[in-house]
């Protein structure tokens, strides 16, 4: 098998449930590399998000519809970044210290300020949404989904090539993945996480894109003021609140 696409598909194992082939195999090496390729896994769940959405609209109410797709995208994900936005908000909110936060962000179990922040994301994700699709239509709200998918897993791959990763323990499942991006890894992705909003045409694309931006490079500061640098749990709340952000950006640009 190629070994661009045997990287690939060790990024779609590792960062979401749909399969792959068994030749694949799970290498390290493969896993360490399979970063470059997060934006294009975003493509995909986008993707899917989008056209379940738009299928289920033509029976159910546009809600519901968009209930649907974003449910689908979960479950795609395994709620994959969800969960480490609430683990971040968990660690962030509690912790005073950098052994603190890291030792809260580290508990598998979820607090009440990460439950809370999810709630309120994917309250806010589906208004901004629903939104969309009354003042663009359907077509809108579809490239919507198809851009800020993998424009939100670009935003949390530039914070594996800016920062340092802070965890030194090697349990962490994301331990393989912080391995910093070459200028040419760091290019493919952002080819990967820019070139759908292609698709968006106007100054309303620009707009979510530089919302997006702002919010990483806020948060990218945050993350090095508190602890350092990052772990897995903040790429995770930088693609939870870039994407959200980008959803904003259209918006503010449409009303």
């Amino acid at each position: 098998m190629n070994r661009e696409l045997a990287v690939f598909f060790a990024a779609l194992r590792f960062f979401s449930r749909l399969p792959v082939p068994r030749q694949v195999g799970h290498s390290q090496q493969q896993l360490e590399q399979a970063a470059r390729y997060l934006p294009l896994v975003g493509v995909i769940v986008g993707a899917i998000g989008a056209a379940v959405t738009v299928a289920a609209a033509q029976w159910l109410p546009i809600s519901l519809a968009i209930l649907a797709g974003m449910a689908a995208t979960l479950l795609v994900t395994g709620a994959f970044h969800e969960d480490g936005f609430a683990d971040a908000v968990d660690g962030f909110g509690g912790g005073r210290d950098r052994e603190r936060v890291l030792e809260i962000m580290k508990d598998s179990r979820i607090g009440s300020f990460g439950a809370i922040a999810v709630a309120l994301m994917l309250l806010a994700k589906f208004n901004a949404l629903a939104q969309i699709d009354a003042l663009g239509g359907r077509r809108m709200l579809a490239l919507a989904l198809v851009a800020g998918h993998p424009l939100s897993r670009f935003a949390s791959t530039t914070l594996i090539w800016a920062l340092d990763y802070v965890r030194e323990d090697d349990s962490a499942k994301s331990k393989s993945l912080t391995r910093r991006l070459s200028p040419a890894e760091l290019a493919l992705a952002a080819l990967f996480g820019l070139t759908p909003c292609l698709l968006l045409a106007g100054s309303r694309v620009w707009i979510g894109i530089g919302l997006a931006t702002a919010v990483t490079v806020l948060a990218a500061g945050y993350f090095v003021r508190r602890i350092g640098g990052y772990t897995g749990d903040c790429l995770g709340a930088t693609q939870q609140l870039a994407e959200l952000a980008f959803y904003v950006g259209l918006l503010c640009a449409s009303s």
